[in-house]
């Protein structure tokens, strides 16, 4: 009778890890690739996949905190203002005279601090949803980066900048390989540390995880914070890349960023996702862009496929427990 116990477990076991959505978004990945090998001729070429990445890859760094964001149970919708304005920071500092490894210290610090303001105010102000807060900053940033450049643009940066966004480690563009160090260090960060436990235990009961001895509050300024510096990392690559800035450059960018962790499996309910299936969903939703912009198919056309994903995201998780309690139903048999 034991041994059937075990087994029936092993069975339930292996079935809820086939059952995960990772795969899921593997298989459509795999289905992206095939639809837009067939839809174009010039798409499964290694050189211009690879150049692809550098594309979409500077907004994929604030994916990254996005989703230790959501599994807190909260959101934060001033990112894409907060890339701004440290652009056009970086950029008028730098045709001040400033020189420009110190302008781009200085594009982290203001993506920082943004952060921290964003934390400090949702633990100062208990009261105020994470919502409220970063669409009030989200207007606050964008109103400060066109109070210092208007309508204007700023640019004429030294020629080693563009390595930010057009460089190359052999084959390998530049961006990507910062990228796949900082998804890796994040992922540790999320769930191997104890600091990535306690993230997951706010998510489940904050209320509970207070009276448990754990900081809540430092660890929501910390999450936060680190969501500037993010946003702060993709001010560098982003400018780097257009080679000039302007106070409405990353509009849109919030909305991207959050599509990109939900569809990865991210709850926005909080306490549960893997990071693994935000960096598949980086790659996806990217590629999906590319091959569709090769035959010139509408953005609003992308938006509607996108947003079909997000819905299809939100209905499986409610499918996989249908699933999961049959199994356990015939388990129990």
């Amino acid at each position: 009778m034991q041994k059937r116990i075990i087994s029936n477990n092993k069975d339930i076991t292996l079935k809820s890890f086939f059952f995960q959505w990772e795969w899921l978004l593997i298989l459509i990945f795999i289905i992206i690739n095939i639809v837009n090998a067939n839809l174009s001729p010039y798409y499964l070429n290694f050189n211009t996949i690879i150049d692809a990445t550098m594309t979409f890859l500077d907004k994929a760094f604030i994916v990254l905190p996005m989703a230790f964001i959501l599994v807190l149970g909260d959101i934060d919708i001033s990112v894409g203002s907060t890339v701004a304005l440290s652009s056009v920071v970086m950029a008028v500092l730098y045709n001040m005279g400033i020189p420009m490894p110190v302008a781009m210290i200085i594009c982290l610090l203001v993506g920082t601090v943004c952060g921290f303001i964003n934390g400090y105010l949702l633990v100062k102000f208990k009261e105020l949803s994470a919502v409220i807060v970063t669409l009030s900053t989200m207007i606050i940033y964008r109103g400060i980066a066109y109070i210092i450049l208007e309508d204007q643009a700023a640019g004429k940066f030294p020629k080693w900048y563009t390595y930010l966004g057009w460089g190359y480690v052999g084959k390998i563009p530049f961006i990507l390989i910062v990228f796949v160090v900082f998804a890796i260090l994040f992922g540790l960060l999320l769930h191997k540390t104890t600091f990535g436990r306690r993230v997951f235990a706010m998510g489940n009961n904050i209320t509970a995880s207070r009276f448990s001895g754990v900081k809540v509050d430092k660890i929501k300024i910390i999450i936060f914070t680190l969501t500037g510096l993010m946003a702060g990392v993709t001010a560098l690559f982003l400018t780097s890349r257009m080679g000039s800035t302007r106070p409405n450059v990353a509009t849109g960018y919030e909305l991207d960023v959050i599509a990109m962790a939900v569809l990865g499996g991210i709850s926005s309910a909080g306490g549960k996702g893997r990071m693994i299936g935000a960096v598949i969903s980086i790659f996806l939703i990217g590629f999906l862009r590319y091959g569709l912009g090769l035959i010139n198919i509408p953005a609003q056309i992308l938006l509607i496929i996108i947003g079909l994903l997000l819905i299809f995201a939100v209905m499986v998780p409610n499918l996989k427990q249908t699933f999961g309690r049959v199994f356990r139903m015939n388990g129990t048999k």
